[in-house]
């Protein structure tokens, strides 16, 4: 039994913890390799119910305390499943566009908000943290697995693929407030990095928009930022 710790190049990935395998194994079955399960684990409810989910859709439970050794952070830690990754793909709806982000427990958060205010597609523009990361399943509690997720080398890559989407930049150079924008039907958020934000050019191309806050702050985090906007944009649709 061949166990190996997490590394980007790797067609698979982990998730931690009794409440991420159940929602594996209650959505995308298809896609677990296997899920371990510590000779630790109290047999609780929720263990009884992932041993039944795996034998109803034949997947392999392994029984030792080796995999745990090797790859949980934590001590309390009880089940891990191993999952395969899936082929990029996103569609024509709105869109979350995240570029360079650098922060995994960030990406993660987002991944859940965006799945929360019903933005099923996530677009990853330069260099930036793997969403595939652990730590970036951990954060998004599930969400990642119900994503369309697309990574591109750069923003023109990805304008030259939806160039009909209309482009809202979340920066300061030439922007407006969030409250008073137009909202298209068919739209694409965009953020910058944690550190850095946007560069300034992107307002030639985007319409700037600011959120705006008292001069207590600088600025929003990242995280914050991009709930603020979802919410605003969908507000409507959840009265």
């Amino acid at each position: 039994m061949k166990i190996l710790k997490y590394k980007h190049d790797l067609d698979f990935s982990y998730a931690f913890g009794a409440t991420l395998t159940f929602e594996l194994l209650k959505t995308k079955p298809e896609i677990i390799n296997r899920v371990f399960i510590s000779n630790n684990a109290n047999k609780t409810q929720g263990i009884v119910e992932i041993e039944e989910l795996c034998n109803k859709n034949k997947v392999e439970v392994i029984y030792n305390d080796k995999a745990f050794n090797i790859l949980s952070p934590k001590d309390n830690c009880f089940v891990i499943c191993e999952f395969k990754k899936t082929k990029e793909k996103v569609d024509d709806s709105n869109h979350i566009v995240l570029v360079n982000p650098s922060n995994a427990g960030n990406l993660g958060t987002i991944f859940r908000t965006a799945s929360g205010f019903g933005f099923n597609n996530i677009i990853i523009v330069g260099n930036a943290v793997d969403y595939y990361d652990p730590k970036v399943v951990r954060a998004s509690m599930g969400a990642l697995f119900h994503l369309n997720i697309k990574k591109y080398e750069t923003i023109e890559d990805y304008i030259k693929e939806f160039p009909d989407h209309k482009r809202y930049a979340f920066m300061l150079r030439n922007s407006k407030s969030i409250h008073t924008v137009t909202k298209e039907e068919k739209y694409s958020l965009i953020f910058g990095n944690e550190a850095t934000g946007l560069p300034d050019n992107y307002s030639d191309f985007c319409e700037a928009v600011i959120i705006p806050h008292t001069n207590n702050i600088d600025s929003l985090n990242l995280p914050i930022a991009s709930s603020i906007a979802m919410y605003e944009f969908t507000r409507d649709l959840y009265k």
